[in-house]
C-alpha cells in the first residue's frame, strides 16, 4: 500500500502493518501536522523518496524484503540531509547503537506514545530546518542562485541580507507548513508572504490579507468566520469570512500579535481542526487554507508575558522568517529611493528622475525606524513640494531632521527607543501634529503611532 497526500508533505512513513500507518497518519492529523505519506512496501520507498522531496522517513525496523536498518542505510547514502526516525518493538540497545551509526535522528518503541512520537517529529523536523539554513550560510546566497527569481519580481533588493531572506522563501513556498514573518513595521512582510504564496502550490488559489488590529473582538467571528442570513439583525444575506474566502488558497494575518486573548482562543480552533462554524450555523464546514502570520513584536516575549496564547504560537510558527531592518541592509536604500522617485514621479505627472548626491548621503547615513514603508512616504512627500528636475535636500530634509549629515553620528550612540521617539516627533512637527499624515508618513497605522506617543508619553512622566 502507498497513499501520498495531493499536497506537498515532508513526513513519510514506512512500516508492514498497515493498521499502525493509518493510525500514525490519524494522530499526526489530530495533532495539527501535514498528512504524512505512508507505505507498507519497504521495495518501493527509495523511489518513492526520489520522486518527492521528504524530510523526514518514520522506518518500522523489521520488515520483509528490505530490513529497516538496511533501508535506513540506502536513505542516508542517497539522501544524507534526509533525517530518520527507527520504530521497532524490540527494545534492543545494540540495534539502537546500530542505527544511530547510521544516522538515525532517533529510535522509538513500540507501542508508540503519541507525544514522544509527536515531540520526536517536531525535533526532527526542527533539526532538518536548521541543517538547511546553515547550508544557506555556508553557501552564501545570492540572488544569481534563486530557483524561481521571478516570484521575487515585486521586491527590490540588491543586499545580501535579503538574498538569503529569498532562499529561506523558497524553501518555505514548496511546503505548506504555517509560516510567521518577523520584522519590523514597514520592512515588507506581507509583500514577501505574497511571495512565497507565488512560490507554492497554492498559487492558483486566492491570498487574502487581514490587519489584526482593525478586528475588534466582537466583529472578529463575523469577519473570521462569516455568517448565516438572519444570524443577527441586520444579517439579511450570508456571507463568508476570511477563511472560506482564502479556501485552497493562503490567508495571510498581519500584526497577529496584537489579538485580544478570546480571539486567539477562537482562530486556535479553526487551525487545529480545519473547520469553523459561521454565526447562526451548527453545520460545520471544513477549510484547506494556508496561514502566514506577521508580527513586528517578540513573539516569544509576548507568550512569556502572557499576552499570547504558546500553543496557538506552535501552530502558526511551524516555519519562520525575520526581515532585516532597512538599515541593515544599506545596499537596498538607493535602489528602493529611485525605484520610489520612478513610481511617485509618474503618479504626480512630474519630470524628477535622479536625487542629489547630497540626498544619497542623507538617505544612507538615516536610520528609517519606518523602514522601507517610511522611504516611499519620504520620497513621495517630498516629490511634492520639489519645483525642480532633481529631488533637492531642501525638499527632503524636513524629514531628516535639521542636519542630516551629522544625525547619523549622533544618533548611532542612541538607543533605538529614543530614535524613534525623536523620529516621531520630528515628523509630527514637520505635518504640525496632524497624526493621520504623520502616521502616513511613517509608514505605520494611526493605532500603531497614538500607541507609541501614548508610552512614550508615559516613559516621559514617570
Amino acid at each position: 500500500m502507498i497513499s501520498t497526500p495531493k499536497q506537498f508533505t515532508p513526513i513519510l512513513a514506512v512500516d508492514d502493518d498497515t493498521g499502525l500507518l493509518l493510525s500514525v497518519k490519524a494522530s499526526l492529523l489530530s495533532s495539527g501536522m501535514p498528512e504524512p505519506a505512508i507505505a507498507s512496501d519497504s521495495r518501493q520507498v527509495m523511489d518513492l523518496i526520489r520522486e518527492n522531496s521528504f524530510q523526514l522517513v518514520l522506518l518500522d525496523l523489521n520488515m520483509p524484503h528490505i530490513d529497516g536498518i538496511e533501508l535506513l542505510e540506502k536513505i542516508k547514502k542517497e539522501f544524507p540531509h534526509i533525517e530518520c526516525i527507527i520504530i521497532t518493538a524490540v527494545d534492543d540497545v545494540a540495534t539502537a547503537v546500530r542505527a544511530m551509526n547510521f544516522g538515525a535522528y532517533d529510535y522509538l518503541v513500540k507501542p508508540l506514545q503519541l507525544e514522544k512520537l509527536l515531540i520526536c517529529i517536531k525535533n526532527a523536523l526542527e533539526k532538518f530546518e536548521l541543517q538547511q539554513n546553515l547550508d544557506l550560510f555556508k553557501r552564501s546566497p545570492s540572488f544569481d542562485t534563486l530557483k524561481h527569481a521571478e516570484a521575487f519580481k515585486e521586491i527590490v533588493a540588491q543586499d545580501e541580507a535579503m538574498a538569503l531572506v529569498f532562499h529561506q522563501a523558497e524553501t518555505y513556498g514548496y511546503n505548506d507548513y504555517n509560516l510567521m514573518i518577523t520584522g519590523e513595521t514597514g520592512v515588507g512582510k506581507e509583500v514577501l508572504a505574497n511571495a512565497v504564496h507565488r512560490l507554492s502550490f497554492r498559487s492558483s488559489g486566492s491570498f487574502v490579507a487581514l490587519s489584526m488590529p482593525s478586528l475588534s473582538p466582537t466583529i472578529f467571528e463575523d469577519e473570521i468566520f462569516g455568517h448565516e442570513k438572519g444570524a443577527y439583525t441586520g444579517a439579511n444575506f450570508s456571507k463568508k469570512g476570511f477563511f472560506e474566502e482564502a479556501d485552497n488558497g493562503t490567508l495571510f494575518l498581519d500584526e497577529v500579535a496584537e489579538m485580544a486573548p478570546e480571539m486567539q482562543t477562537k482562530l486556535l480552533r479553526v487551525v487545529q481542526e480545519k473547520e469553523l462554524y459561521r454565526l447562526g450555523s451548527t453545520r460545520a464546514r471544513s477549510v484547506d487554507v494556508r496561514i502566514i502570520s506577521a508580527t513586528n513584536r517578540d513573539i516569544h516575549e509576548e507568550v512569556k508575558k502572557g499576552n499570547f496564547r504558546m500553543d496557538l504560537l506552535y501552530r502558526l510558527n511551524v516555519c519562520h522568517i525575520h526581515i532585516p531592518p532597512l538599515r541593515q541592509r544599506k545596499k537596498d536604500i538607493l535602489p528602493l529611493a529611485f525605484y520610489f522617485l520612478k513610481a511617485h514621479a509618474q503618479k504626480t505627472g512630474k519630470k524628477i528622475n535622479s536625487l542629489a548626491p547630497e540626498v544619497s548621503q542623507s538617505l544612507l547615513r538615516y536610520s528609517f525606524p519606518g523602514n522601507v514603508r517610511e522611504l516611499e512616504n519620504m520620497i513621495a512627500s517630498s516629490l511634492l513640494v520639489e519645483t525642480g528636475d532633481t529631488l533637492s535636500l531642501s525638499s527632503i530634509r524636513p524629514l531628516l531632521g535639521s542636519s542630516p549629515m551629522n544625525e547619523s553620528c549622533d544618533d548611532a550612540l542612541l538607543p533605538m527607543a529614543t530614535l524613534e521617539k525623536n523620529h516621531i516627533n520630528r515628523v509630527l512637527e514637520y505635518t504640525g501634529q496632524n497624526r493621520t499624515q504623520a502616521a502616513a508618513i511613517l509608514g505605520i497605522s494611526l493605532r500603531t503611532l497614538q500607541r507609541k506617543i501614548k508610552k512614550y508619553e508615559s516613559a516621559g512622566h514617570s
